[in-house]
């Protein structure tokens, strides 16, 4: 974080956590447990597999409290853990396609982040309204390259900056901003039969989350 900058009011959260505040967890998963799922999604293609990993990310974050250091906005930390289980699950399940996704069985039963299990968050709403749309938004994103699909969606996220983006994906600022450049760019050539106008749009599908 700059010197000077007004503290992030999820860090004070986080460090409430550290000193054991479960109320602030709980603040920090009810804000963040949706744009994680929305992300995941995107990543894994499957609802159920999106909210485990996000639960499992919340897992990481409350047993990391006791360790956690103010580095960078909280957000940038929550999406990095979220990048590396993320991307972890993607290479495991390529090698293991048949077994059940790590870290979800019986033995975590007693963390804090069960809570999430509610399974409250619904299903994108365009998945059901716009069908088709949706499923050549979704070939269109798998089309990508891993790292340039990842940074397109985290750039729908309104809590990171090009900056942060950066060091979630561990590269230069120059270099997110042309992967996303040309994530953009190819979603609009491919969606080009899709859309109305062909543009890209600031606000795209509600699918992009």
């Amino acid at each position: 974080m700059r010197m000077g900058a007004p503290p992030d009011p999820d860090v004070v959260l986080m460090l409430r956590v550290k000193n054991g505040d479960l109320i602030a967890f709980e603040e920090l998963v009810e804000k963040y447990k949706q744009p994680l799922v929305n992300v995941l999604y995107r990543m894994v293609h499957d609802l159920g597999e999106a909210e485990d990993l996000a639960q499992n990310v919340f897992v990481k974050v409350y047993q990391s409290a006791p360790r956690y250091q103010v580095t960078a906005k909280f957000s940038t930390w929550l999406f990095t853990i979220a990048r590396n289980l993320c991307l972890n699950e993607i290479r495991r399940r390529s090698r293991h396609p048949s077994e059940p996704l790590e870290g979800t069985g019986p033995e975590n039963d007693d963390q804090p982040a069960r809570q999430f299990e509610e399974r409250s968050v619904p299903t994108p709403p365009a998945a059901a309204l716009h069908s088709e749309l949706e499923e050549k938004i979704q070939e269109a994103l798998d089309g990508l390259p891993e790292k340039q699909r990842l940074a397109v969606l985290l750039c729908r996220q309104d809590e990171l900056s090009y900056e942060e983006i950066a060091k979630v994906l561990r590269c230069s600022v120059p270099a997110t901003k042309s992967l996303i450049h040309r994530g953009r760019e190819t979603l609009k050539e491919r969606l080009k039969p899709y859309l109305k106008t062909g543009e890209w749009r600031d606000d795209p599908p509600e699918t992009f989350g």
